[in-house]
């Protein structure tokens, strides 16, 4: 069965051509981790192999290289002990076997040469402790001594060892375990999830962009609602997003409630994953109700309300980003358009105007279809009727949205008149007055009263400069 295997994983002769080399070199070498996972978890061929052997995983890099088609480059880290090289559509990296200890401050452990065993031991989950043979002795046998296999048949996340020392030598193994239940759909053990709950305090020594790559991993599932749930259960979400778990819980005052938001947003990423892939759209989703919490208060008149909640959790978002050294770049301020809008569209639907679709596209710019697939994904209600009809408002914003767009062209627009041109008019040098009059035509514009063209934009300058006391320059 395990030589059956390579026979399907693999139509190039990379493993072959690795397995002559460790012979050469002496070496015993072995395909582990996540491409044999994946295989069995029939997942289809991952493309990053790696590869551990009895010895120096430099060495066999090297050596690797000179014999294939290509001669690629090896790339080395001496540091790790690792080496990397790209054939084909494929990224294999090579190390040594080893073995590790570590501090009580440091994720990072002191590495000696280890044997197999070794290497296995110091994995962070059962399914990724699956190791093939490349020996010519045994090729293609499978070792499985913590019975990862099992695990994969029983859709079961543990750790090779125990877990509260799997966990606490490297923290960010809980991120891990947590991902690769919420990818796989997986559940985690009770002995492995317990001990997550007991470290979690160590996930204070992890950095930062660490734990991002692991959230962004489990945002870009098909239900990521599975590990955030498991984050909060664990204690670990209110370390890494407070803000978020602020919003769980649900108060009553005077026999008025206010729906959980905690659980609903969760809903609304799982929503919006059936839409999209785009992992900042997803963020958006996860995020766009964090001003609720601070914003949150309650009246006798009218009950809870959450009066801009959208501004402030724009703001929130900023902060958020920069604690935890997300990207401070096009990709926040993607977020926290999309959470100032992500209102806009819901009143809208109430009450579909040109004018008011005019200003949502000008301030969604190209981002108005990403917003509108959010706002979608914020229809949680279980009526069915309130379920169809918003839906069915949505499509009429859309459809109100298409027709303005191609009529009034009104998406990322700049006033028709320049200005250059209302400083000729009104032989003026550069001044408040410019500006006022470009900020009237835009306000003209998107309110209706003349059309996006360059004629109807100049005549207005002229009314607007007039009321302004301005002096045509004739």
């Amino acid at each position: 069965m395990q030589k059956q295997f390579f026979k399907e994983a693999i139509s190039s002769e990379i493993f072959n051509i690795i397995s002559k080399v460790s012979k050469e070199l002496q070496f015993d070498s072995y395909v582990i981790g996540g491409f044999v996972r994946d295989f069995f978890l029939d997942r289809g061929l991952a493309k990053d192999i790696d590869i551990v052997c009895v010895g120096s995983g430099i060495a066999l890099a090297q050596k690797v290289a000179t014999m294939l088609p290509n001669k690629p480059k090896v790339q080395v880290f001496k540091t790790y002990g690792t080496a990397m090289l790209r054939y084909n559509d494929m990224e294999i990296e090579f190390v040594g076997a080893r073995k590790e200890s570590y501090s009580e401050d440091s994720r990072n452990p002191e590495v000696i040469e280890g044997t197999l065993q070794d290497d296995q031991n110091r994995r962070d989950l059962t399914i990724n402790a699956l190791a093939l043979s490349l020996n010519e002795n045994n090729f293609g046998e499978l070792l499985d001594p913590f019975k990862g296999i099992d695990d994969i048949e029983n859709k079961v996340i543990k750790t090779p060892l125990n877990p509260d020392i799997t966990y606490s030598d490297d923290p960010l193994r809980m991120m891990r375990a947590i991902r690769f239940s919420t990818q796989l759909n997986f559940n985690i053990e009770h002995k492995s999830q317990d001990a997550i709950t007991r470290n979690g305090y160590r996930l204070k020594i992890i950095s930062r962009e660490r734990i991002i790559v692991e959230l962004n991993k489990i945002l870009a599932s098909p239900k990521p609602s599975i590990g955030f749930l498991l984050l909060e259960k664990t204690g670990l979400l209110k370390q890494i997003l407070p803000e978020l778990l602020a919003l769980k819980g649900v108060e009553e005052i005077e026999g008025q409630k206010h729906k959980d938001n905690f659980y609903h947003s969760l809903e609304v990423v799982d929503n919006i994953c059936k839409n999209t892939e785009d992992v900042w759209l997803r963020w958006a989703a996860l995020l766009h109700d964090i001003g609720k919490a601070p914003t949150k208060r309650f009246s006798k008149k009218v009950g809870w309300t959450f009066h801009s909640h959208e501004f402030v959790g724009s703001k929130m978002v900023y902060k958020l980003f920069k604690r935890l050294k997300m990207p401070m770049n096009n990709k926040l301020k993607f977020v926290q358009k999309m959470v100032m809008l992500s209102s806009r569209p819901i009143v809208l639907a109430t009450e579909v105007t040109d004018s008011a679709v005019r200003r949502l596209v000008f301030d969604a710019g190209d981002d108005i279809n990403s917003l509108m697939t959010l706002c979608e994904a914020d229809i949680t209600t279980k009526n069915p009727k309130k379920f169809k009809r918003y839906h069915q408002n949505f499509e009429l914003v859309r459809s109100k949205i298409k027709e303005v767009e191609e009529r009034d062209q009104v998406r990322n627009f700049q006033p028709p008149v320049t200005g250059e041109e209302i400083m000729k008019a009104f032989n003026l040098k550069p001044c408040r007055e410019i500006g006022q009059i470009k900020e009237a035509i835009k306000e003209a514009i998107l309110d209706g009263k003349i059309p996006n063209e360059h004629q109807a934009s100049y005549d207005f300058m002229i009314q607007k400069g007039k009321k302004l006391g301005l002096q045509l320059n004739l």
